[in-house]
């Protein structure tokens, strides 16, 4: 019987022994060290009486201790919720609800109910607890819910992705025989995987995790500042939004730099334009992997830098195209993408509606539109959800616009996705002003900024007198955006 996640990564740390696993800070840490540091955190958890699951936050930076916090809260079996950076207090709360456990390496606290009775544990407190030097004993059930991964939610709070231990086991970065032609041969680049921003990112884990499994480093970097981190710490590999590619290659058009470490650039979260493609190939070489996937499927395809610009390649899961009836559709026509993977999500935590409509006999509603040509590529078309991409993070329009439309200056207010060089997309926001009102863009900003998320928060402002509408008599956002 297969050991259950993270005993993968327990036999990889064993293996490499002495050879640096991680660089931080300006110091090495060896595959030993690291495991030492699971042990102690493990061993500090069970005293604390903390086993399969319970839910189990974590407040933490980037850092080897932070990985080993990671992987020690799974050896026990708990429900692990990161809590990503830039949330609002109501949104940081709501991610915090049912949870039992805080580890923190910082003096924070995070917002939580008026009478928070969790248990806050200093990361400092458990590295320091007793190393008995013997391999950690998986506690972790394969039904059990490992990881609860946020994503952008129509309320305006974030909704929790369950992803089981059965489906973390079942991922391909810590099982090579079982990986696809595409993830081969991006393990083969991933020599100095840089690592930033956070490890609660699904993205930045599961590439950590590949890494570490191809025989690779982790580097951080912080700040992450592209291209002197990649040249500072020798990367081989990292993940990169579209706006900080598109930002590279202008910047290496202007004032080039020594890139010749550089083998693998992972993008996801927000579509590429093949023409920005085309243009990173020309300037950095055929380093570019573009990956699609979901936070509710993880990685459905991804094109190596010889796919044509604008495929996604062959996806090697189970994936249907379906007309708006369901069924599928033949091949080079376009419907809904469907698909099921090896680690998808079972469902979203205690949201059974939402588990309903998107988790469908075993298949994953992706409301992406898209077809499938005679090769069996896939090329995404469209979405089917009022979504705005924003530095690879999905949010929903529907929160920003019933903000909006509360500001008394404001009668009615849409939203829409424009191009961006800074973030991929942006928000643009078509306002009917209320009579003898001028709204100030400012103001909406900093309306939507504080309930939401600066993110959120519209950056270019139009003033109209009336929406225009389809023939069905509903809003027609084609034509607002065509206008932008």
């Amino acid at each position: 019987m297969t050991e259950q996640f993270p005993g993968a990564v327990l036999d990889i740390l064993d293996v490499a022994g002495d050879r640096p696993v991680f660089e931080h800070g300006g110091r090495e840490v060896s595959g030993a060290e690291l495991l030492r540091m699971v042990r102690c955190v493990t061993n500090g958890l069970r005293r604390h009486g903390i086993g399969p699951g319970d839910g189990l936050a974590l407040l933490l930076g980037v850092s080897p201790e932070a990985f080993a916090a990671i992987i020690a809260a799974h050896v026990v079996g708990a429900r692990v919720v990161g809590v990503p950076p830039g949330l609002t207090s109501r949104q940081q709360s709501h991610v915090l609800r049912d949870i039992d456990v805080l580890v923190t390496d910082g003096p924070e606290r995070p917002e939580g109910p008026p009478r928070d009775t969790r248990l806050v544990l200093a990361l400092d407190d458990l590295l320091a607890a007793a190393d008995d030097g013997i391999r950690p004993r998986v506690s972790a059930r394969p039904g059990d819910v490992a990881r609860l991964l946020h994503t952008s939610g129509s309320t305006g709070l974030p909704k929790a992705c369950a992803q089981t231990y059965a489906a973390l086991t079942a991922g391909w970065a810590l099982r090579p025989d079982a990986r696809p032609p595409a993830i081969r041969e991006l393990a083969r680049r991933l020599d100095r995987f840089l690592v930033f921003g956070t490890l609660a990112s699904q993205v930045m884990m599961e590439y950590g995790l590949l890494a570490l499994a191809s025989g690779g480093t982790l580097v951080t970097a912080d700040p992450p500042a592209f291209p002197d981190a990649l040249v500072r710490h020798r990367a081989t590999a990292s993940v990169i939004t579209v706006a900080r590619l598109t930002k590279l290659v202008a910047s290496q058009r202007e004032s080039p730099v020594d890139l010749g470490c550089l083998r693998a650039l992972m993008v996801s979260g927000s579509p590429l334009e093949p023409g920005r493609l085309r243009e990173a190939a020309e300037v950095l070489g055929p380093v570019v992997f573009h990956g699609y996937g979901q936070t509710e499927t993880g990685m459905i395809s991804m094109a190596v830098p010889e796919e044509p610009p604008g495929s996604l390649g062959v996806p090697p899961v189970e994936l249907e195209i379906r007309d708006t009836s369901g069924q599928p559709v033949p091949r080079g026509a376009d419907g809904e993408v469907f698909v099921r993977t090896p680690a998808q999500s079972s469902g979203y935590w205690q949201e059974p509606a939402l588990t309903a409509e998107v988790f469908t006999d075993g298949w994953v509603r992706t409301r992406d539109l898209g077809r499938l040509d005679a090769s069996g590529r896939l090329w995404l078309t469209g979405r089917v959800r009022d979504v705005v991409i924003i530095n690879a993070q999905v949010h929903y329009a529907g929160p920003v616009e019933r903000l909006l439309a509360r500001h008394p200056a404001v009668a009615e207010a849409y939203v829409v996705a424009v191009p961006d060089d800074r973030t991929g997309e942006a928000v643009h926001a078509f306002v009917v002003p209320a009579a003898g009102h001028v709204p100030d863009l400012g103001e909406l900003r900093a309306l939507v900024t504080a309930d939401l998320g600066e993110a959120c928060a519209p950056n270019r402002l139009t003033l109209i007198g009336e929406v225009p509408l389809t023939p069905a008599g509903k809003p027609d956002k084609r034509r607002l955006a065509a206008g932008t």
